[in-house]
């Protein structure tokens, strides 16, 4: 075969990705270890009744250990066969991986709530990670939607606690948390609009604007509740919060309807604008001129896509819905502003979006997994878990960490996101 054959010939390199099998194997590794050094005698009872479903459901009572081991057992088998897929360069299906994580997350509850005081209350936690989870979803939806328009937003946790901040002020001062809602959303836009301006009108790097624009929300919101808030605390931080609603008939579904169906209203507004985004994301033009000014913006400019127009519309938009996220905490989870109430909840947002690879129904599933990370704390607190307090204060961000490097695969960005675009 001469030279010139040779040299004219395709040349392909298959990329193995060795991530996610290591991380896997890493994860089982350590869960292996609670039963291996720490075994605890006894059965875990797993408690799936709330005392109000017109069908009761009987507890789950297991042996603890034993069920953390066959999690193990579960969980290795899948590393073995994710680390055959990569040797074969095969991807690892997204369902595997959630049988994994299954597995693996009730093997450690069993082991953890073995000859505890009291049983685990699996309704609790589940609805209360959904809780949790729901600025999370808010704050994900609202990069996704901007990140697929080409403008990176490292600023929702601005848009988070604006929303928080002005929905405490403006329900307290109106008397109906519905206003504080709108004005939550409005803070939002307002927050948006000034990324919008530097990031898509004056070509500032957005990453750095995100981050100076979370500073000084941060900074912002805290002076005025010392020199405003403080002195008036009846008349501007005192909010009448959403109460739950059950919705009939559904309420009553056993398991699922106590965690899904006897929620706040901001609860049942996110259910409505994920499908919303997404319906609208992959089904209608908007959600095409979107995508097509975050992937390309020259080609959509040629075919008579206004870059900058579409691109202002949809960070508004993100803005909007980060500040329904923001609403959340003085509307429902808390009825007051207290600084920096968000706790960096916009960075796990951020996360979620990465993981979730820029899609808002994968961003949401990450948003929930980290919803239930941070209410398992609490909940294993509850019942006399051994696990020490401090490694739950830190789970959010183990798990946040581990699915964005290693969970989640190969992640690719829009291809113009962060790219300002110039009209040439």
């Amino acid at each position: 075969m001469s030279a010139q054959t040779l040299e004219a010939e395709p040349r392909t390199v298959a990329v193995v990705s060795w991530k996610t099998p290591i991380i896997l194997g890493m994860i089982t590794v350590l869960v292996a270890m609670l039963p291996l050094f720490v075994p605890r005698a006894g059965d875990a009872v797993f408690r799936f009744a709330a005392g109000r479903e017109i069908i009761g459901v009987p507890d789950l009572v297991v042996p603890g250990t034993a069920t953390a081991w066959i999690g193990v057992a579960v969980g290795a088998v899948i590393t073995v066969v994710a680390a055959l897929r990569s040797a074969a360069r095969r991807t690892v299906p997204l369902w595997m991986i959630a049988v994994y994580a299954v597995a693996l997350i009730v093997g450690f509850l069993a082991w953890a709530a073995a000859g505890s005081s009291g049983t685990l209350p699996m309704i609790s936690l589940l609805s209360g990670a959904l809780a949790l989870a729901t600025p999370l979803i808010f704050g994900a939806l609202g990069g996704v939607i901007g990140e697929r328009a080409g403008v990176v937003n490292i600023a929702i946790e601005a848009q988070l606690l604006a929303g928080a901040f002005t929905a405490a002020v403006v329900a307290s001062l109106v008397g109906t948390p519905w206003a504080g809602l709108v004005a939550a959303m409005a803070a939002g836009v307002l927050v948006a609009l000034v990324l919008g301006v530097f990031a898509i009108t004056y070509y500032v790097d957005q990453v750095i604007v995100g981050v100076v624009l979370n500073v000084l929300v941060i900074g912002l919101t805290t002076f005025l509740f010392r020199q405003v808030l403080s002195p008036n605390e009846q008349t501007m931080n005192t909010v009448e919060p959403f109460r739950e609603i059950a919705i009939p008939l559904l309420s009553d579904i056993p398991v699922i309807g106590p965690i899904l169906f006897r929620q706040t209203i901001v609860v049942y507004l996110m259910y409505v604008i994920v499908f919303v985004v997404w319906y609208g994301m992959y089904r209608t033009r908007w959600g095409l001129r979107m995508r097509a000014v975050g992937e390309h913006p020259q080609a959509a400019d040629t075919v008579g896509i206004n870059v900058a127009r579409t691109r202002y519309m949809n960070v508004l938009i993100a803005g909007a819905i980060a500040g329904m996220g923001g609403a959340f905490y003085t509307l429902v989870s808390v009825p007051r502003f207290n600084p920096e109430m968000t706790a960096g909840a916009g960075f796990i947002a951020l996360a979620a979006v990465i993981f979730g690879k820029w899609d808002p129904i994968r961003a949401t599933l990450a948003a929930l997994l980290f919803g239930f990370a941070t209410n398992l704390q609490s909940v294993l607190s509850v019942i006399g878990s051994p696990v020490p307090s401090q490694f739950m204060l830190m789970l959010p961000y183990i798990v946040t960490i581990f699915a964005v490097a290693g969970l989640v695969g190969r992640s690719r960005a829009p291809a113009a996101d962060g790219e300002p675009y110039i009209k040439s």
